[in-house]
C-alpha cells in the first residue's frame, strides 16, 4: 500500500467535518508505531456521524498494516457503531489475518497496546455479521488491516454512521441484592427495568434475573419497548441469548413467554402479585438488550366489582362498551344489541378483553347475520361490520373484518388483549346480529398432548400415552396468532419412529421461508436443537406432506412473526417401528418446490463433499 493513498483518503474524510484530529503515528508503547488514527469526537448538530473505509465506495487500498477509527464520547456517553454496508475480501474464517476490523469494545481509555484485549474481529467470512455495536464506556476503536489480494478482486469497504448515547438517562430502579439480582416492590406504581449497561451492549455470559412483586391480589404488568438480543428469526429453542418470563416469583413458575431475537412493544400481565424475569447470555456478539416499563395494577375494590365486568353480554342500546376480563370469568358470551332480534340501527359497541399470565383470548362466533345491502364491498368497509384488534401500549392493530352471513372463524389475540368492535350502520328485521364465545385460554386452542410448563405454547406427545393422535397450529381453523412461538415434542419408544402427516398446510410466508422474505413457518428436528437435514416450510401445500424422524424423538416447531397471517396447518402423528431402508419426507408437490426430503439432502451432501474432494 503506498501511504500517501491512505493519507489522501484521510484528507477527504477530514473535509466532511466529522474528525476532529488525524494522528499519523503513535509512540513505541501503543499498539503499532505504523498506525494511521482517525479521531471522531462529534456529530456537529447532526444525530449520527458517518465513517467509512479508505475511497469508499471504491476499492480499498490493500496492504494497510493499520489504521485505527478512534471514537470519544463524553464522560456520562457509550457510542454506538451502526455498520451499514461490509465488503472486505474474505480471506480467513476466524478473521485473524487478510483483510478484517478488529474492534475494541471495553476500554479504558482511547489508547492501545498489545496488552489490549480485543472483543472480537469482522470480516467477510462470517455468516453473520453484528450490523450494531456499542462501547462500554466512552471509548471505541476499530483497526481496520488489509492484505493484498488478487487485481480484479475489487471490494467496497465498509460504511458505517456512529452517534453518542447519554448513559444518565437510563438508570434501574429497584434494589440489587446480587450480581445483577433485582428486587422490585410496589414503592411506585410505575417504573424501567434494563439489561445490564443498557443502552450499550450486555457483557458476554450475563445471567440477570428481576423479581416484581405487587401489593395482595394485585397484578404486575410488563411492557417490552425494546428487546434487541440476536438477529434473525430462528427459534428461541436455539438461541443463546433469551429473557424468560414466569408467571410467580422464580424460575420454577410456569413460563408466560420466552423472547429472543429482536422486536419492539411485547406486553405481559402476571396472573398472581409476583413475576420472575430472567435473562441470560451466552453469544459471542452481544446485541444491545432490551428496555421494559413495568406497572403494578391495583386491584379491584372488591371481588363483586370484578364479577360485575362479565362473563355474559347482550347489549341492549345503541352505544355499549363492555370490559371482559379473565379474573371475573374464563369463558362467557358476546352479542350485538337486541340479539337474537334486530339490532338498531348507528348501533356501536366495543368489547375489550384482558387476560393475565399465559392466557390468549380466543373467540369462537356461533351465529352471525349482519345487514349487507346489495354489495359486500372489499375489507367490509362502511357496512355493517365485527373487526378484531389486538391491543398494545394504547397502540391498535387489525387482525381481521367480518360483515355479511358468513360465520367468522375462530379469532385469537396474539398477547394478553383482544378488541372487537361492532359497527351496525344500517338495521334490518332479517338481520339478528351476533353471537360470540369467548374463553381465556392456556392451551392456543391446540387440542392433546400434554402441554409443558417450561414453554409458553410447548406440547408433549408420548408413544407410551397414544401411538397416534392429531395436532393444530393455534387457533385451528381460524387464523394463528403473530408473535407466536409453539413446540411439540414427540416421544417414542427405543425401537420407534414418527411419522408425520400435513393433511392441511397454509402458513404465511416463501421460500426459503427464512428472515429475508419475513416469513412464518414450520421446522422439524431430531433434537431439541436446530436439525439441517431438514429445510423450513412455509406457503401452501394442495396434498400431504410427510415427514419421518431418524429418531425415537422429533421436535416440530412452528413460528409467527408480527406481520401477517394465515390459517396454518393441521397434522396427525403416528409412532411407527424403526424402518429398514432409511427415513424419508415426501414431496407432495413438485410445483411447489417444497424441500423436505431427509434423503435428497443427504445424497445433495455427500455429492458437495465429494465435488470437494475430486
Amino acid at each position: 500500500m503506498k501511504l500517501a493513498r491512505l493519507r489522501s483518503s484521510v484528507k477527504r474524510n477530514l473535509l466532511s467535518g466529522l474528525i476532529v484530529l488525524i494522528v499519523t503515528s503513535l509512540s513505541d508503547e501503543e499498539l503499532n508505531p505504523g498506525c494511521e488514527c482517525l479521531i471522531y469526537s462529534a456529530t456537529y448538530g447532526k444525530e449520527y456521524g458517518r465513517f467509512s473505509s479508505p475511497d469508499y465506495p471504491r476499492p480499498y487500498p490493500d496492504d494497510i498494516t493499520c489504521l485505527l477509527y478512534t471514537f470519544i464520547a463524553g464522560s456520562s456517553e457509550v457510542v454506538e457503531i451502526n455498520i451499514r454496508h461490509f465488503d472486505l475480501h474474505p480471506h480467513s474464517s476466524d478473521c485473524s489475518s487478510g483483510d478484517y476490523l478488529r474492534v475494541y469494545l471495553d476500554l479504558e481509555n482511547a489508547h492501545l497496546t498489545d496488552l489490549t484485549p480485543s472483543s472480537g474481529a469482522l470480516c467477510s467470512a462470517l455468516p453473520n455479521i453484528p450490523h450494531l455495536l456499542y462501547s462500554s464506556g466512552p471509548y471505541l476503536v476499530l483497526e481496520l488491516h488489509t492484505s493484498p489480494r488478487p487485481r480484479n478482486a475489487n471490494y467496497s469497504g465498509f460504511l458505517g454512521t456512529f452517534r453518542f448515547i447519554d448513559t444518565s438517562r437510563y438508570s434501574m430502579d429497584g434494589g440489587d441484592y446480587g450480581e445483577c439480582d433485582y428486587q422490585i416492590g410496589e414503592k411506585a406504581s410505575l417504573g424501567n427495568i434494563y439489561s445490564p449497561r443498557y443502552p450499550s451492549s450486555y457483557p458476554r455470559n450475563s445471567r440477570c434475573s428481576y423479581t416484581l412483586t405487587a401489593r395482595k391480589r394485585g397484578r404486575v404488568r410488563i411492557l417490552f419497548i425494546e428487546f434487541d438480543l440476536q438477529r434473525g428469526d430462528h427459534s428461541c429453542l436455539t438461541r443463546e441469548d433469551v429473557i424468560r418470563v414466569h408467571d410467580g416469583s422464580g424460575p420454577l413458575a410456569p413460563v408466560i413467554t420466552i423472547l429472543c431475537n429482536q422486536g419492539p412493544n411485547y406486553e405481559i400481565v402476571s396472573s398472581t402479585e409476583t413475576l420472575y424475569l430472567e435473562f441470560t447470555s451466552t453469544s459471542y456478539w452481544p446485541g444491545r438488550g432490551f428496555h421494559a416499563k413495568y406497572f403494578f395494577l391495583q386491584p379491584p375494590v372488591s371481588e363483586n366489582e370484578e364479577r360485575n365486568i362479565g362473563p355474559a353480554v347482550s347489549a341492549t342500546r345503541s352505544s355499549c362498551d363492555v370490559k371482559l376480563t379473565s379474573e371475573a370469568s374464563v369463558n362467557g358470551s358476546i352479542t350485538s344489541p337486541g340479539f337474537p332480534g334486530p339490532y338498531p340501527p348507528k348501533s356501536t359497541c366495543q368489547y375489550e378483553f384482558l387476560a393475565t399470565g399465559r392466557q390468549r383470548v380466543q373467540l369462537i362466533f356461533t351465529d352471525f347475520s349482519l345487514y349487507i345491502g346489495n354489495q359486500l364491498p372489499k375489507d367490509c368497509e362502511g357496512i355493517d361490520s365485527v373487526i378484531a384488534y389486538v391491543i398494545l401500549d394504547e397502540r391498535v392493530e387489525k387482525i381481521d373484518s367480518y360483515c355479511g352471513v358468513n360465520v367468522p372463524r375462530p379469532i385469537m389475540s396474539n398477547g394478553p388483549r383482544l378488541l372487537i368492535t361492532f359497527q351496525g350502520v344500517h338495521s334490518s328485521r332479517h338481520a339478528r346480529g351476533f353471537r360470540a364465545k369467548y374463553h381465556f385460554t392456556n392451551s392456543f386452542g391446540i387440542t392433546g398432548g400434554e402441554q409443558v410448563e417450561d414453554y409458553p405454547c410447548g406440547f408433549r406427545y408420548r408413544a407410551k400415552v397414544a401411538s397416534s393422535g392429531s395436532f393444530t397450529s393455534p387457533n385451528y381453523p381460524g387464523l394463528y396468532p403473530r408473535e407466536t412461538e409453539c413446540h411439540y415434542f414427540f416421544h417414542g419408544e427405543a425401537h420407534h419412529r414418527v411419522r408425520i402427516v400435513f393433511h392441511y398446510f397454509d402458513v404465511e410466508g416463501v421460500s426459503p421461508c427464512d428472515a429475508t422474505s419475513a416469513s412464518d413457518y414450520v421446522e422439524f428436528s431430531n433434537f431439541m436443537g436446530l436439525d439441517r437435514k431438514y429445510t423450513r416450510q412455509c406457503g401452501q401445500i394442495v396434498s400431504g406432506l410427510a415427514v419421518v424422524s431418524e429418531k425415537k424423538f422429533f421436535r416440530v416447531t412452528f413460528r409467527s412473526n408480527d406481520r401477517l397471517d394465515a390459517t396454518g396447518f393441521n397434522a396427525t402423528y403416528e409412532f411407527i417401528d424403526q424402518p429398514t431402508s432409511p427415513p424419508t419426507t415426501s414431496k407432495p408437490n413438485a410445483d411447489r418446490q417444497l424441500e423436505a426430503s431427509i434423503v435428497g439432502t443427504w445424497l445433495a451432501l455427500c455429492l458437495v463433499m465429494l465435488d470437494q474432494w475430486s
